[in-house]
């Protein structure tokens, strides 16, 4: 019986070591998980009364230093965004914190929980909302009014210039913003076709049918009508959807743009963006803005429409694995710390939408090429543009 025990007592004894190496190795996992998720910030949830409703907020803030802080203000792309986007914005924010600079967002109406739907609203809706924030923060003691500035992504190009008209802001973070709705829209189906590799056959259908959509918003038709010019396929298109788009399709940030003169504005643009039609936009901007020498565009070849790392975008897996394990590496080399010099720099006090006066300590009216590497396109997502 003895020379049987032996062998079993050094299987039991493997058996043992092995599972505290994969416990000592999961709690060392679980450790870097919870470091790398952890942010050198204060948060803490808001409630922000507009128009007869309550926007449900996060505000996060540097931690101890100054009593009182300067703010940014965050406006969402397009898309159902709670007010930390999947704690996606969070590295920004402490980007922002290091500069001495809150950070104010926001869910969207009819996320995680708040009342409203966003598919409801206009790009004036929008402004008034971020513009109702803005008066909010300035009334609290913690921060400082005049240093009050706004960070919009993609959709938000139309809604920063708005809110600049409505409220004195220091300061604008422009990333991926749009220009034109429908110029958009095309240039975003065809870079789509494009990287799919469409043949021409293909890319005709999709501009006629397109085209057919342009014609329909412009008659006003409604979702129904929508349906049936498609043959009964509403290609993930929705009625509330279907609304918004009519609600939108013709804005145009150019005119509204001129809000802008005299402001700092960072525009921050990606070298593989398939959603937005970067030369344009900076095209536009250039034209508008650089009259006043306060713009300043910065681009990032390596990164995608959401100023990820395009090499890691392209993968579900990597990005996955990316935001557990690393969530600041996520973003384009250099990103972060261009936000956070710009607003390290002495950012004027008072800036004024409409023509308002003032410089950035941020070199005025030039491009810098953030670094990174040149790599193949990512498809962005299909269906319900309406373009």
């Amino acid at each position: 019986m003895g020379p049987k025990v032996q062998p079993r007592r050094r299987g039991l004894r493997i058996a043992v070591w092995s599972l505290a190496a994969v416990l000592v190795v999961a709690t060392g996992l679980v450790g870097v998980v919870l470091w790398q998720n952890s942010y050198d910030m204060d948060e803490q949830r808001v409630s922000i009364r507009h128009g007869g409703h309550t926007l449900n907020g996060v505000l996060a803030t540097p931690k101890g230093g100054r009593e009182r802080h300067g703010l940014v203000v965050y406006v969402h792309g397009d898309g159902p965004i709670d007010a930390t986007h999947d704690d996606g914005y969070k590295p920004l924010w402490e980007a922002n914190a290091k500069a001495g600079y809150a950070s104010l967002s926001w869910d969207k109406p009819g996320v995680a929980g708040a009342p409203g739907d966003w598919l409801d609203q206009s790009m004036d809706d929008r402004a008034d909302e971020a513009a109702a924030a803005i008066a909010w923060a300035r009334a609290r003691p913690d921060i400082d009014g005049d240093r009050i500035g706004l960070w919009g992504a993609s959709q938000a190009g139309w809604v920063l210039p708005k809110v600049a008209a409505r409220t004195p802001v220091s300061f604008v973070i422009a990333v991926s913003p749009a220009i034109n709705w429908r110029r958009q829209g095309r240039y975003n189906l065809l870079a789509e076709l494009r990287a799919d590799g469409a043949s021409a056959a293909r890319t005709r259908a999709a501009i006629a049918r397109s085209d057919t959509t342009r014609r329909l918003l412009k008659r006003h038709a409604t979702f129904e009508q929508y349906v049936r010019a498609r043959g009964g396929d509403a290609d993930g298109m929705t009625a509330d959807r279907w609304g918004f788009i009519s609600k939108n399709y013709t804005a145009d940030a150019t005119r509204d743009l001129r809000a802008l003169r005299g402001i700092p504005v960072l525009l921050t643009l990606a070298g593989h963006d398939i959603n937005v039609d970067t030369a344009d936009t900076e095209r536009v901007y250039r034209k508008v803005l650089d009259v006043g020498g306060a713009l300043t565009v910065k681009h990032y070849p390596d990164a995608t429409h959401s100023l990820l790392k395009q090499s890691i975008e392209r993968s579900d897996l990597k990005t996955t694995l990316t935001a557990v394990f690393s969530p600041r590496s996520l973003f384009a080399d250099g990103f972060l710390d261009g936000q956070q010099q710009f607003l390290s720099g002495p950012v004027p006090a008072g800036g004024r939408g409409g023509g308002g006066t003032g410089g950035s300590g941020v070199r005025r009216g030039v491009v810098v090429r953030g670094r990174g590497r040149r790599c193949g396109v990512r498809r962005g997502r299909r269906g319900g543009r309406g373009r």
